[in-house]
């Protein structure tokens, strides 16, 4: 059984909802969950509708990609889950999803928030600058006989300071601690959920183009830099030639372009 949601949540949405549509209708909020993927797949199983979301204030048993825990403790952050049905939007749900949590936060707070791929929200990508999180998406699927079944799109985004693990310490961040001042959460969460109709909408009606052009205005690290990863042969190094249609990275290694689907870089 879920919380009642609290009053300033509730007249947020009601503000964004002719911009919404089904996306956070119906809402479940939870002071706090396991994790808000986990509740959301839940409901899918039981047939819950596309744009049925899930809002908890903290989390205990969130994630990230990789299996990583997502650092998600009381008065700190905002976590959603939103059920995606429509396979037209599948291929490219996580960088929508990096589109719209941008977008949502740029309109309610004016912080000019960058995506790095493939889903990390950060501040401070400019040059001589460390780029520090604040936001993060994870897609994760769910395929039956009859092919994809749901998409749960998941994100948690870091409203005010923490005290981060150690391993986090030095290049996570949060909304407040970059503007200096408090920020409405409710407001954030529902122009987010306003985004996220809003580029879903391009992706199933044709206009992934235009989704995936603005991708790349907010992504501009996905373009002439330093990136390194694993590979079976050892370290590879090359520098970011920007996204293909599908969206995979590109990377220009000596005097080719190699298409990186997933794994883990590091960021020169």
């Amino acid at each position: 059984m879920s919380d009642p949601v609290p009053d300033d949540l509730a007249r947020a949405l009601a503000g964004t909802a002719a911009r919404r549509g089904s996306f956070g209708n119906p809402l479940y909020f939870f002071s706090d969950t396991g994790s808000t993927n986990d509740v959301a797949a839940a409901l899918a199983e039981q047939g819950a509708g596309q744009g049925t979301t899930v809002v908890a204030y903290a989390q205990s048993a969130g994630r990230g990609r990789f299996g990583r825990t997502w650092f998600s403790p009381a008065g700190a952050g905002l976590y959603a889950s939103v059920v995606c049905r429509d396979p037209a939007a599948a291929p490219l749900l996580t960088l929508a999803g990096g589109v719209a949590v941008a977008e949502g936060i740029r309109s309610a707070t004016g912080l000019p928030v960058q995506i790095k791929w493939p889903n990390d929200i950060v501040v401070g990508d400019q040059i001589g600058a460390r780029r520090r999180k604040l936001a993060g998406i994870l897609a994760e699927a769910s395929s039956g006989a009859d092919g994809l079944q749901y998409v749960i799109l998941g994100f948690g985004i870091n409203m005010r300071p923490a005290a981060y693990p150690a391993e986090l310490a030095d290049r996570a961040t949060s909304i407040e601690t970059e503007l200096g001042r408090p920020v409405d959460g409710a407001f954030v969460l529902a122009d987010t959920l306003a985004a996220l109709a809003g580029v879903f909408a391009r992706l199933t009606s044709g206009e992934a183009q235009g989704v995936l052009a603005r991708w790349r205005e907010l992504a501009p690290s996905a373009r002439g830099t330093r990136v390194e990863w694993d590979s079976a042969s050892g370290p590879r190094r090359g520098i970011s030639e920007g996204i293909a249609d599908d969206g995979a990275l590109l990377v220009r290694v000596g005097g080719h372009v190699e298409r990186i689907i997933s794994g883990e870089l590091r960021w020169g």
